[in-house]
């Protein structure tokens, strides 16, 4: 895999829920720590998610907005 994209995280599928047009993709990074994707319901088909499976979360933003209390 090529990609420009800098910020891909190797991660491990945890919880797939299938809709009827999309999905909710729950990626592990670590142990307690997830980050949930929606991606459409022929995306994850064509990419065979399912619990267990590795994958990659790319992350591109062209802002990270930084708060505080």
């Amino acid at each position: 895999m090529k990609i420009s994209a800098r910020n891909a995280i190797k991660t491990t599928v945890k919880k797939v829920v299938t809709g009827s047009v999309n999905t909710e993709v729950t990626l592990e990074l670590a142990p307690g720590v997830e980050l949930v994707s929606i991606i459409t319901k022929s995306s994850a088909d064509r990419l065979g998610l399912a619990e267990g499976k590795q994958a990659y979360a790319v992350i591109k933003a062209s802002d990270v907005i930084v708060a505080i209390d």
